[in-house]
């Protein structure tokens, strides 16, 4: 086993007594032990004695200074330390049912599909975490609002009197407007759904029935609307994409002849969210949907009248449920006890994710009933009754307690062989003090007796950065649903990270150590934060408070793992991958939960995230003045940017981009010297990228310099509709 990290460590200093305090304490002890010795100058033979034997001591303490590096490991194994293993990717899978279901229908948990399987790649495999119910949803309210406010108050109810409910459940009725008759921004209408029907993430199509081809005003490709749903904290959009609404904005263009059927309907597919609580709202309950008129500004493509609805109906299409990148392995045989202390016996997988209820070993004694026995950390409150066991969640050893002697009873047993040979005492005695012996001997959880089967009956493996596949990749089925047509994920998967090296755990023991498991200073906060990830997280930071945060209020920054693979495809980190996921934010506040001071409050936030372009103007030396090596260099200065200008691999030191760090030109003049083919550099300039809403904007840096604030990170990623992928002219 290679141990080279451990010379990047800083040393540990056992004793640091150099060589003159060693000579220094030895001629102040002189007068004690030897007082007729009054000659204490550098030539007397004593001090010549006394100089070499400290200069052999010096040269002791300094080897002994130097831990052995197998003697490291075993100190960590020894505090109860042991390595991470691998955190399984998370993504959102999205079943599509062949037809819509007359009654609730449920997917299984642990239902398994992946991605597609190559030559050179294995397929990885997801397991969706929780079943998946499919309800049947039904509109109980029909109402519009001028202004679409975040807790609507002002409604005007629009089914009463003038729909009515078909045998379906679909409402029909006259025409009505669906905004004002000249719509003004902000206008809306809401569609309160049964709150009894269980449709969280369930996949609706919303089918209305209008005039088709209606002139409207707008641009059908690009209506002026905005679906949302409240998910109990905001509104969340809920259209996937444009082509979702068969309407096209309620236009209902290209959809029939009118002329022969003047009333056309078309489907509006809504993906709702995970989290879709019924909620109360102007006397109504239910689960809210709604539309909002959003004209852009500026422009004239907005509805110069508003359309008009002759009837709708709803019904679930298919769902979506958190998936995990892992694969369920189900009672797997381990072999037959011994009857002896401390087995060990080995799973077929390794990377084994943190078990579930019913994830547990099953022993089977010789003509016994099957026992049911616990997993457990450690075997130091184990009793030998105490059906115990460990697995180490790495290497997938199981193993059953030791059988151990204190060195009090090591100490009695010397003594008890030294009477024994030296007084002659009696077999008798012998053999009482050989009972009293045994007796002292402890057992640390009990042992399958011999001949029992031992059986798994259940485990999930899986794991790593693998598993950050990117969207619409995992559509294999490999366990078997009745009524799915296909299934797919619409967002990339993410939080994958792999096992945990030696290394990082050398660098995270002393911190852990440091912060004794509580919550206290700035910097315990950040380890515990990485601690409770266990792996997902990449980067901490908590900020210095300032003297507008609410008294008793921790803020920390996470910035999340995922994968790093499009850097090598110059396609760097979008910073919609760095976002932090609910189940994410539930784990960590429940870790540091248990370990705050009372009276903290946590708050979890993402970093303010600043885009960077750059545009460089590039000489090349003459014997690279070819199109073949311009693109081969084209490409690794891209890359090289990729990777410098992002929060997981950016920086000098390729830990990340610091916090609150701008970026220079001559950061990327330097950056830029260092590949070979380059000769010399002209202007660089760089554009400065901000969010505003859901949409990003592009400027050029008035200052030369990309400042992201004290808590902000630099980040770089492709994107052509902004131009921010780096411009790089080469000029030969």
């Amino acid at each position: 086993m290679e141990f080279d990290f451990l010379p990047k460590l800083p040393k540990s200093n056992l004793d640091d007594r150099t060589f003159k305090d060693l000579v220094d304490e030895c001629i102040l002890r002189i007068p004690r032990y030897c007082p007729e010795w009054t000659n204490y100058n550098p030539g007397d033979p004593g001090i010549t004695l006394v100089e070499l034997f400290a200069w052999l001591t010096d040269q002791m303490l300094m080897r002994f200074n130097q831990v052995p590096r197998r003697n490291y490991v075993v100190f960590l194994e020894m505090l109860g330390v042991r390595l991470q293993a691998a955190t399984p990717a998370q993504t959102e899978l999205t079943f599509y049912l062949s037809a819509a279901l007359p009654q609730t229908y449920q997917i299984p948990s642990g239902t398994e599909v992946a991605t597609v399987r190559t030559e050179t790649e294995e397929a990885i495999v997801f397991s969706t975490d929780q079943p998946l119910t499919i309800g049947k949803p039904r509109i109980t309210q029909f109402l519009t609002a001028e202004t679409a406010e975040p807790a609507p108050q002002f409604l005007r109810d629009r089914l009463t009197n003038l729909w009515t409910q078909q045998a379906d459940g679909s409402w029909a009725g006259r025409e009505q407007q669906i905004f004002e008759e000249r719509p003004q921004p902000g206008n809306c209408f809401y569609l309160v759904l049964d709150p009894d029907s269980p449709i969280e993430g369930n996949v609706l199509a919303l089918k209305l029935r209008g005039e088709a081809a209606t002139s409207t005003g707008i641009n059908p490709d690009h209506p002026p609307r905005r679906w949302e749903a409240w998910n109990g904290e905001r509104w969340q959009p809920v259209l996937l994409q444009e082509l979702d609404d068969s309407t096209r904005g309620f236009s209902f263009k290209d959809i029939g002849e009118p002329a022969l059927n003047p009333v056309q309907e078309a489907d509006v597919v809504l993906h709702l969210p995970l989290q879709f609580p019924a909620s109360y709202f102007a006397s109504y309950q239910g689960r809210w949907l709604r539309c909002v008129y959003t004209p852009p500004e500026g422009m004239q493509s907005g509805y110069n009248r508003s359309p008009q609805l002759v009837g709708f109906s709803i019904r679930a299409i298919g769902g979506t449920v958190i998936a995990s990148q892992c694969t369920l392995i189900q009672d797997e045989l381990l072999g037959q006890s011994e009857g002896t202390p401390g087995q060990t016996f080995q799973l077929q997988s390794q990377s084994i994710l943190p078990r579930r209820e019913g994830e547990h070993l099953l022993v089977i004694p010789p003509n016994g009933l099957p026992e049911v026995w616990q997993e457990v950390n450690d075997f130091a409150d184990s009793g030998p009754q105490d059906h115990h066991y460990t697995l180490d969640s790495l290497t997938g050893e199981l193993q059953f307690g030791p059988l151990i002697r204190e060195p009090a009873q090591l100490r009695e047993q010397v003594q008890f062989r030294a009477r024994t040979q030296i007084n002659g005492e009696s077999a008798l005695q012998v053999g009482n003090q050989a009972i009293t012996v045994q007796l002292m001997e402890r057992q640390y959880g009990a042992i399958p007796p011999r001949g029992a089967q031992l059986r798994m009956v259940a485990y999930r493996t899986g794991g790593g950065r693998k598993g950050n596949v990117q969207r619409g990749t995992l559509q294999i089925p490999k366990t078997a649903v009745p009524y799915v047509a296909h299934v797919t994920n619409h967002v990339p998967a993410h939080n994958g990270a792999d096992a945990e090296s030696l290394e990082d755990a050398v660098i995270r023991v002393p911190r852990l150590l440091r912060t004794r498991d509580r919550a206290v200073t700035p910097e315990d906060f950040e380890t515990l934060a990485l601690q409770a990830g266990a792996g997902a997280v990449a980067r901490t930071c908590c900020p210095p408070r300032t003297e507008d945060m609410t008294p008793g209020a921790v803020d920390l920054l996470l910035v999340p793992q995922t994968n790093v693979e499009g850097i090598q495809r110059a396609e760097g980190i979008h910073p919609d991958r760095l976002t932090l996921t609910q189940p994410l934010k539930e784990q960590v506040l429940t870790y540091l939960d248990d370990r705050r001071l009372l009276g903290t409050q946590v708050r979890l936030k993402e970093p303010n995230y600043v885009g960077v372009a750059v545009q460089a103007e590039v000489g090349l030396d003459p014997e690279y003045n070819h199109p073949q090596a311009q693109q081969v260099i084209l490409r690794s200065l891209q890359v090289a940017l990729y990777r410098f200008l992002n929060p997981l691999t950016g920086g000098a030191d390729r830990n990340g981009w610091n916090f609150g760090c701008p970026v220079y030109p001559s950061d990327i003049v330097n950056l830029f010297q260092q590949t070979v083919g380059v000769r010399f550099l002209g202007a660089i300039l760089l554009f400065e990228l901000h969010r505003q809403g859901d949409t990003w904007t592009r400027s050029l840096s008035s200052t030369g310099i990309v400042d992201p604030g004290p808590l902000g990170l630099i980040c770089s990623w492709a994107d052509n509709r902004l131009r921010s992928s780096h411009a790089i002219s080469l000029i030969g």
